[in-house]
């Protein structure tokens, strides 16, 4: 090859332009293409109807327990107000994040008792659509990009479809030390399926709009070519037989806009990523099927791993630019829920497929590296508020933007509640000055509010209806296992993830409730491009990101402890996995201590167990284009072309 190869190379096929007019939310479309035609009226009914009963309940005994009649007969002066507000406060806290629980857990039965995936299509039906596998890059390792695409055409090719499919890479990447090899990785994509499949290749100088702009001006230029898109993650792979599944799927269904697969996760070494892997593969299925049983027709889309109908989206999903300041301002964020709104707004349906195998992607390597993903998705999510009001949308898309935000907003509404109970806990046992009675502590002491049998029993109620979904996720996995050995691996590896699950738990809500504090500062995500390897943090990163975790738990275990107060038992959970975050960190990007889980048959997934053939032959193709690129990298031209920050900053 070439080895003064332009690093401004790209090859395009002719144009074939579509209009992607920007949508105006406050006005609902004239046309309207088809109604629902699922019926999941069971599942809604189970999902809400069940959480709002069982929040209900809850919410009536935590009005029980607090001693909130009591107190208003209690002559306690000017600290009565306070007092009761603070009580009205927790019962108001406790009820919202109850009722999330609830919602999660019942949505999971909904699944377990209702969810049956539909499919239109005859699987040896021809195709017929033309279809696109739409890679957006931004920055990524343009080896293991090429790599999925060359197995994914590969398996297209083994059935005898990759004459209906082509593959497009859009990149936005700006950083000088990605484009030399980029460039050569695509060019030897193109060289090794120069008899499979097409293989273009466009990338932008001016990155607006992030990965929306980058997708809206694909099909601007190109649109008009093709029937469906396949969008891809620079970690995305899907087998061959998937694919033609949901080309068939859309064949078959013409109201149909988007089909989103359910991706397992796959690729972890480090032990937070074995941890995701492993629950994402035992209970994300259960969470998905109650997802897709109550959502029918009103589905959702997660920005990858999807089948789109090009007309559609065209027609229906040009984002506007939201007025105001950032971070609530600007480009929309989180896109794609805002895009599965904007398709079903205008009649056409969006479905999840839940039982399709053979659709994978990768997750982050450790807790800081998702804090990080996390931090942009929940700016996003927040931003959906400002969508909420937009004409036509249906209710469950509205449900599932709220449910977005409520990912993010639950965790300062627990931090809030703990910090809340802590303060009640002093002030109802404190002692005056003069040795008289405290604040009513003979009648309703902390000892009698917190451990009371109606707490005991919410509480446990609570723990119940959290761990339900992954209850239900291992009975249906155990049910798989065929011998004794696998399931007590599964039943020991699902044990493993839980500590470790109790012991992140406080620290994602650290991080999750400073994302939101920032958020509601104004401060912006920005636009970096994801950490897909592990890597180990330094200390000095480590004590900055949990120092204050750390100085906390400590400081509320020690107090407690000198006060030898009932209370400890309460709090020593959170307080243990804050106390400990440096070295829970630290811990999460080992790939020592996840390799030796693996050799302990540990954690694993089915993958693991039993390596599909696209899977080995894409770290074939890995090693195959680290070759590649290394040896036919162009070289870099004596000054290369600078993106002014204002540009960046914009984008």
């Amino acid at each position: 090859m070439n080895q003064s190869l332009s690093l401004n190379y790209s090859v395009t096929p002719p144009a074939a332009t579509l209009a992607m007019p920007t949508q105006v939310l406050s006005l609902q479309p004239e046309q309207r293409a088809v109604a629902s035609s699922a019926n999941p009226w069971l599942a809604r009914l189970i999902t809400f109807g069940g959480s709002l009963a069982l929040t209900l309940a809850a919410s009536y005994q935590m009005q029980v327990v607090l001693p909130l009649t009591v107190i208003e007969a209690t002559p306690w002066g000017l600290s009565s107000p306070l007092t009761m507000t603070l009580l009205w406060l927790l019962l108001g806290l406790f009820t919202v994040t109850f009722g999330w629980v609830a919602l999660t857990a019942m949505a999971a039965v909904a699944g377990f008792v209702t969810a049956r995936d539909q499919r239109l299509a005859h699987p040896e039906a021809p195709l017929r659509g033309n279809t696109v596998l739409l890679m957006p890059v931004y920055n990524e390792d343009p080896t293991r990009v090429c790599a999925s695409l060359a197995a994914m055409a590969e398996d297209l090719d083994r059935l005898g479809q990759a004459r209906h499919f082509e593959v497009f890479v859009v990149s936005d990447s700006d950083r000088p030390e990605i484009w030399p090899a980029e460039t050569a990785a695509i060019r030897h994509l193109q060289e090794e399926l120069s008899d499979t499949m097409p293989v273009w290749y466009r990338r932008r100088d001016k990155n607006s709009a992030r990965k929306a702009g980058n997708i809206r001006d694909f099909i601007n230029n190109w649109g008009n070519r093709y029937d469906y898109m396949v969008v891809l993650d620079a970690d995305s792979l899907i087998a061959g037989d998937s694919l033609t599944t949901l080309v068939r799927e859309m064949d078959a269904d013409t109201k149909l806009g988007i089909l989103q697969t359910l991706p397992r996760l796959i690729g972890g070494e480090t032990l937070y990523a074995r941890l995701q892997q492993f629950a994402n593969a035992i209970y994300g299925p259960v969470f998905a099927r109650g997802l897709s049983a109550w959502q029918g027709d009103d589905g959702n889309y997660w920005g990858h791993n999807a089948i789109i109908r090009v007309r559609a989206f065209a027609e229906s999903a040009g984002l506007p630019t939201m007025g105001g300041p950032r971070p609530f301002g600007g480009e929309i964020r989180s896109h794609d829920f805002v895009e599965a709104a904007l398709i079903r707004r205008s009649g056409w349906t969006v479905r999840m497929i839940t039982d399709l195998p053979g659709s994978w992607e990768e997750c982050p390597p450790t807790l800081l590296d998702a804090a990080v993903r996390d931090r942009r998705w929940a700016q996003g999510n927040v931003q959906h508020l400002g969508v909420l009001p937009a004409k036509g949308l249906r209710w469950p898309s509205r449900a599932h933007m709220v449910m977005g935000v409520m990912n993010y907003v639950t965790s300062p509404l627990w931090l809030a509640s703990v910090l809340v109970g802590l303060i009640l806990y002093f002030r109802i046992n404190l002692q005056p000055a003069d040795g008289s009675v405290g604040l009513n502590s003979a009648m309703f002491g902390a000892g009698q509010m917190f451990d009371s049998s109606r707490m005991i029993a919410l509480i446990a109620l609570t723990i119940g209806l959290l761990l339900l979904p992954k209850l239900l996720g291992l009975i249906i996995a155990v049910g798989k296992r065929w011998n004794l050995t696998g399931s007590l691996n599964l039943l020991a590896g699902a044990i493993l993830e839980q500590l470790f699950s109790i012991l992140h738990a406080p620290i994602v809500m650290s991080l999750h409730s400073r994302h939101i504090w920032e958020i509601v500062c104004g401060q912006d995500s920005g636009w970096s491009a994801q950490q897909r390897r592990g890597r180990l943090f330094p200390l000095a990163v480590l004590l900055r990101r949990h120092g204050g975790q750390t100085f906390i738990g400590i400081l509320t275990t020690t107090y407690l402890v000198w006060l030898a107060s009932p209370l400890l038992y309460w709090v020593l959970p959170m307080a243990v996995g804050l106390i400990f975050s440096v070295p829970l960190s630290a811990l999460s990007g080992s790939r020592l201590l996840g390799g030796k889980l693996a050799e302990l048959r540990l954690l694993l997934t089915l993958e693991e167990r039993e390596l599909p053939a696209i899977m080995e032959r894409h770290q074939v193709l890995i090693d195959n284009f680290t070759i590649a690129v290394k040896t036919n990298r162009p070289a870099l031209p004596v000054q290369m072309p600078i993106v002014p920050a204002s540009e960046k900053s914009a984008a």
